[in-house]
């Protein structure tokens, strides 16, 4: 049995997180509730659980102040939050899973079967420090968290050349040459990745206007990239697209 611990300080929520474990997932036992700071990390601490489903807001202060206090980490982690825009970016940035209030059942379900198909293989130091790195703008060097069917990829951003879209999958393209394909659509990280200069010239395309070498209107219109690849521009989208090159 998988161990799950639940720490919430709403009971009608966390009455509802465990009414749907139970429905669908036998295979888990929930060895106990939290409903604040200090009760959280007694908790984890006593019942060493395996996955920990944790609203961000709670009693004695946040879920921030319980991961603080209970490293190393030796669980998966799934935040049930009502937390802002910025919030849910910096969650984003750091590949943590993340259900939103009020939960949707699909939803409840799908970041569930993730965290416990990587039971195994947590690596949620990485994601918390990537989380707090943009959350409170700890560092200029930001980063992100790439996760893919094998593992956590921690990237700075500065080495993304670009990100190719094919449907419901991204491949990103490294400086260093490696690529990192992950099943996330393009549209989730262009709206991470806009305020770090990068820009979607072509609706299949993501890249990082710092790696542009020129631009190529012999043939309609081409972005020339450092590495020589060569990235179809949208015409409705090449001023917005020179418009940001100036300002480079």
């Amino acid at each position: 049995m998988i161990k799950v611990a639940i720490i919430d300080d709403d009971p009608g929520m966390a009455k509802i997180n465990s009414s749907l474990l139970m429905e669908y997932f036998p295979e888990v036992e929930i060895v106990g509730f939290a409903d604040s700071v200090d009760t959280g990390v007694e908790l984890i601490k006593e019942k060493n659980p395996q996955l920990v489903l944790m609203d961000i807001e709670i009693k004695g202060g946040t879920g921030f102040h319980i991961l603080q206090k209970v490293k190393p980490y030796n669980f998966q982690l799934i935040f049930i939050t009502a937390f802002n825009e910025f919030g849910i970016k910096a969650i984003k940035f750091s590949a943590i899973d993340y259900i939103m209030k009020p939960v949707n059942e699909h939803e409840f379900q799908a970041a569930i079967e993730n965290a416990l198909n990587t039971i195994e293989n947590t690596e949620l130091e990485k994601q918390i420090e990537t989380f707090f790195s943009h959350y409170e703008k700890k560092t200029q060097i930001k980063k992100i968290v790439l996760k893919t069917a094998e593992a956590l990829h921690l990237i700075d951003i500065s080495e993304i050349i670009y990100c190719k879209s094919d449907n419901s999958y991204t491949t990103f393209y490294l400086n260093n040459k490696d690529e990192i394909v992950v099943s996330k659509s393009i549209k989730e990280y262009e709206e991470l990745l806009c305020d770090y200069h990068f820009f979607k010239p072509h609706q299949s395309f993501l890249v990082n206007l710092n790696y542009v070498k020129r631009i190529d209107k012999s043939t309609g219109g081409y972005l020339i990239l450092k590495d020589d690849t060569d990235i179809l521009i949208s015409s409705r989208r090449k001023p917005a697209l020179i418009k940001m090159l100036k300002k480079l």
